[in-house]
Protein backbone atom coordinates (compact mmCIF):
# COMPACT_ATOMS: atom_id res chain seq x y z
CA UNK A 1 0.00 0.00 0.00
CA UNK A 2 1.44 2.99 -1.20
CA UNK A 3 0.45 6.47 1.37
CA UNK A 4 0.17 10.39 0.24
CA UNK A 5 1.62 12.60 3.21
CA UNK A 6 0.79 16.13 4.01
CA UNK A 7 1.26 19.08 6.73
CA UNK A 8 -0.96 21.38 7.97
CA UNK A 9 1.71 23.86 6.81
CA UNK A 10 5.18 24.08 5.10
CA UNK A 11 8.10 22.97 7.05
CA UNK A 12 6.13 21.22 9.63
CA UNK A 13 8.43 18.22 9.06
CA UNK A 14 6.67 16.30 6.25
CA UNK A 15 10.10 15.17 5.00
CA UNK A 16 11.95 14.60 7.91
CA UNK A 17 8.86 11.95 8.55
CA UNK A 18 8.55 10.81 5.52
CA UNK A 19 12.53 9.59 5.56
CA UNK A 20 11.73 8.62 9.41
CA UNK A 21 8.99 6.17 7.36
CA UNK A 22 10.99 5.31 4.46
CA UNK A 23 13.97 3.81 6.18
CA UNK A 24 11.86 1.93 8.98
CA UNK A 25 9.96 0.33 6.10
CA UNK A 26 13.49 -0.98 4.22
CA UNK A 27 14.53 -2.19 7.83
CA UNK A 28 11.48 -3.78 7.70
CA UNK A 29 12.04 -5.14 4.70
CA UNK A 30 9.58 -3.80 2.68
CA UNK A 31 10.80 -2.78 -0.61
CA UNK A 32 9.91 1.54 -0.05
CA UNK A 33 10.82 4.32 -2.07
CA UNK A 34 9.91 8.10 -2.04
CA UNK A 35 8.01 10.16 -4.42
CA UNK A 36 7.83 14.27 -4.44
CA UNK A 37 5.85 15.49 -7.28
CA UNK A 38 6.92 18.86 -7.33
CA UNK A 39 9.85 20.36 -5.24
CA UNK A 40 10.40 24.38 -5.43
CA UNK A 41 13.46 25.31 -4.66
CA UNK A 42 16.96 23.17 -3.71
CA UNK A 43 17.49 19.45 -3.88
CA UNK A 44 17.33 19.02 -0.34
CA UNK A 45 14.16 17.51 0.05
CA UNK A 46 14.61 15.24 -2.63
CA UNK A 47 18.07 13.93 -1.79
CA UNK A 48 16.80 13.20 1.89
CA UNK A 49 14.19 10.74 0.27
CA UNK A 50 16.69 9.53 -2.50
CA UNK A 51 18.89 8.97 0.64
CA UNK A 52 16.03 7.29 2.49
CA UNK A 53 14.65 5.06 0.19
CA UNK A 54 18.12 3.35 0.25
CA UNK A 55 19.64 5.37 -2.95
CA UNK A 56 18.19 2.57 -5.34
CA UNK A 57 16.53 5.51 -7.41
CA UNK A 58 18.16 8.85 -8.72
CA UNK A 59 16.95 12.36 -7.94
CA UNK A 60 15.28 12.33 -11.70
CA UNK A 61 13.32 9.48 -10.83
CA UNK A 62 11.89 10.41 -7.04
CA UNK A 63 10.95 14.44 -8.22
CA UNK A 64 8.11 14.56 -10.61
CA UNK A 65 9.44 18.18 -11.79
CA UNK A 66 11.23 20.61 -10.00
CA UNK A 67 10.94 24.55 -10.06
CA UNK A 68 13.98 26.88 -9.08
CA UNK A 69 11.82 29.18 -6.73
CA UNK A 70 11.44 28.56 -2.95
CA UNK A 71 7.73 29.42 -3.10
CA UNK A 72 4.17 27.60 -3.89
CA UNK A 73 4.41 25.65 -7.25
CA UNK A 74 1.86 28.14 -8.51
CA UNK A 75 4.21 30.97 -7.89
CA UNK A 76 7.31 29.71 -8.78
CA UNK A 77 5.92 28.57 -12.13
CA UNK A 78 5.00 31.68 -12.89
CA UNK A 79 8.34 33.22 -12.06
CA UNK A 80 10.13 30.82 -14.28
CA UNK A 81 7.22 31.42 -17.06
CA UNK A 82 6.98 27.53 -17.18
CA UNK A 83 3.76 25.49 -17.47
CA UNK A 84 3.10 22.44 -14.91
CA UNK A 85 2.01 19.39 -16.63
CA UNK A 86 0.21 17.64 -13.87
CA UNK A 87 -0.10 14.39 -16.64
CA UNK A 88 4.22 14.19 -16.61
CA UNK A 89 3.97 14.35 -12.97
CA UNK A 90 1.76 10.87 -13.18
CA UNK A 91 3.50 9.13 -15.44
CA UNK A 92 6.50 9.63 -13.55
CA UNK A 93 4.51 8.14 -10.40
CA UNK A 94 3.69 5.00 -12.41
CA UNK A 95 6.93 4.26 -13.36
CA UNK A 96 8.52 4.71 -9.99
CA UNK A 97 5.48 2.54 -8.52
CA UNK A 98 5.78 0.00 -11.34
CA UNK A 99 9.08 -0.84 -9.98
CA UNK A 100 8.77 -0.79 -6.14
CA UNK A 101 6.55 -2.59 -3.28
CA UNK A 102 5.69 0.42 -2.03
CA UNK A 103 5.73 4.34 -2.85
CA UNK A 104 5.67 7.26 0.03
CA UNK A 105 4.49 10.77 -1.49
CA UNK A 106 5.61 13.48 0.03
CA UNK A 107 3.13 16.81 -0.93
CA UNK A 108 4.11 19.82 -1.28
CA UNK A 109 3.70 22.49 1.74
CA UNK A 110 0.18 22.45 3.00
CA UNK A 111 -3.04 20.53 1.78
CA UNK A 112 -4.58 23.61 -0.32
CA UNK A 113 -1.40 24.96 -1.89
CA UNK A 114 -2.09 25.88 -4.93
CA UNK A 115 -0.26 24.42 -8.50
CA UNK A 116 -2.11 25.78 -11.42
CA UNK A 117 -4.67 28.62 -10.43
CA UNK A 118 -7.78 25.63 -10.91
CA UNK A 119 -5.64 22.80 -9.16
CA UNK A 120 -3.87 22.23 -5.87
CA UNK A 121 -1.83 19.80 -3.74
CA UNK A 122 -5.26 18.26 -2.45
CA UNK A 123 -6.77 17.50 -6.14
CA UNK A 124 -3.18 15.86 -7.07
CA UNK A 125 -3.72 13.63 -4.06
CA UNK A 126 -7.38 13.20 -5.11
CA UNK A 127 -6.62 11.94 -8.25
CA UNK A 128 -3.62 9.71 -6.65
CA UNK A 129 -6.49 8.22 -3.74
CA UNK A 130 -3.80 7.06 -1.23
CA UNK A 131 -4.54 7.36 1.95
CA UNK A 132 -3.32 10.20 3.64
CA UNK A 133 -1.12 10.83 6.31
CA UNK A 134 -0.90 14.42 7.98
CA UNK A 135 2.04 15.36 9.63
CA UNK A 136 1.45 18.24 12.03
CA UNK A 137 3.00 20.87 14.14
CA UNK A 138 2.93 20.27 17.44
CA UNK A 139 1.86 23.85 18.56
CA UNK A 140 -1.02 26.30 19.91
CA UNK A 141 -3.40 26.41 16.84
CA UNK A 142 -2.70 22.59 15.83
CA UNK A 143 -6.30 21.76 16.50
CA UNK A 144 -7.64 24.32 14.09
CA UNK A 145 -5.40 23.73 11.29
CA UNK A 146 -5.71 19.85 11.47
CA UNK A 147 -9.35 19.81 11.94
CA UNK A 148 -9.48 21.96 8.67
CA UNK A 149 -7.18 19.47 6.66
CA UNK A 150 -9.07 16.47 7.84
CA UNK A 151 -12.87 17.87 6.98
CA UNK A 152 -11.27 19.03 2.92
CA UNK A 153 -9.73 15.61 2.85
CA UNK A 154 -12.67 13.29 3.70
CA UNK A 155 -14.84 15.68 1.66
CA UNK A 156 -13.01 14.48 -1.33
CA UNK A 157 -13.34 11.06 -0.25
CA UNK A 158 -9.97 10.21 1.05
CA UNK A 159 -8.47 7.81 4.29
CA UNK A 160 -7.12 9.94 6.41
CA UNK A 161 -4.61 7.08 7.73
CA UNK A 162 -3.93 9.11 10.89
CA UNK A 163 -1.62 11.67 12.25
CA UNK A 164 1.64 12.18 13.06
CA UNK A 165 2.50 15.11 15.47
CA UNK A 166 6.13 17.10 15.23
CA UNK A 167 7.54 18.76 18.19
CA UNK A 168 9.51 21.65 16.15
CA UNK A 169 11.26 23.83 18.72
CA UNK A 170 7.81 24.30 20.69
CA UNK A 171 7.78 21.89 23.53
CA UNK A 172 7.50 24.37 26.03
CA UNK A 173 4.36 25.03 24.80
CA UNK A 174 1.27 23.92 27.13
CA UNK A 175 -0.73 22.94 23.69
CA UNK A 176 2.22 21.03 22.66
CA UNK A 177 1.72 18.25 25.78
CA UNK A 178 -2.02 18.36 25.48
CA UNK A 179 -2.59 18.54 21.50
CA UNK A 180 -2.40 14.45 21.69
CA UNK A 181 -5.01 13.89 24.15
CA UNK A 182 -7.15 16.32 22.49
CA UNK A 183 -7.17 14.55 19.30
CA UNK A 184 -7.91 11.27 20.77
CA UNK A 185 -10.39 12.30 22.54
CA UNK A 186 -12.09 14.44 19.76
CA UNK A 187 -11.28 10.63 17.47
CA UNK A 188 -10.56 12.50 14.23
CA UNK A 189 -7.98 10.48 13.33
CA UNK A 190 -5.62 8.28 15.44
CA UNK A 191 -2.47 9.54 16.23
CA UNK A 192 0.26 7.56 14.90
CA UNK A 193 3.38 8.79 16.82
CA UNK A 194 5.04 11.93 17.93
CA UNK A 195 8.65 13.06 16.82
CA UNK A 196 11.34 15.07 18.73
CA UNK A 197 13.88 17.14 16.96
CA UNK A 198 17.06 14.76 15.87
CA UNK A 199 15.35 11.66 16.24
CA UNK A 200 17.00 8.89 14.06
CA UNK A 201 14.79 5.78 14.06
CA UNK A 202 10.91 5.20 13.78
CA UNK A 203 9.35 2.16 15.74
CA UNK A 204 6.96 1.03 12.46
CA UNK A 205 5.33 -1.53 14.85
CA UNK A 206 3.83 1.94 16.98
CA UNK A 207 2.15 3.13 13.27
CA UNK A 208 -0.91 0.47 13.51
CA UNK A 209 -1.15 1.67 9.75
CA UNK A 210 -4.08 -0.37 7.99
CA UNK A 211 -2.60 -2.48 4.72
CA UNK A 212 0.81 -2.59 6.16
CA UNK A 213 3.19 -5.52 6.17
CA UNK A 214 5.27 -5.96 8.66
Amino acid sequence: MNFFITGTDTDVGKTFFTALFLRALRSAGIDAVGFKPITCGGWEDVDALVEAGGNVEPRLAVCGMKLDMPASPLTAAWAEQTVIDTASIFAAYREIASRHEMVVVEGVGGWLVPITPEYCVADLATELGLPVIVVVRNRIGALNHTLLTIENLRRRGLYCAGLVLNHVGVTDELAAHSNRATFELLRTAPVLCELVQGQQTLDLALLSLPGLRR
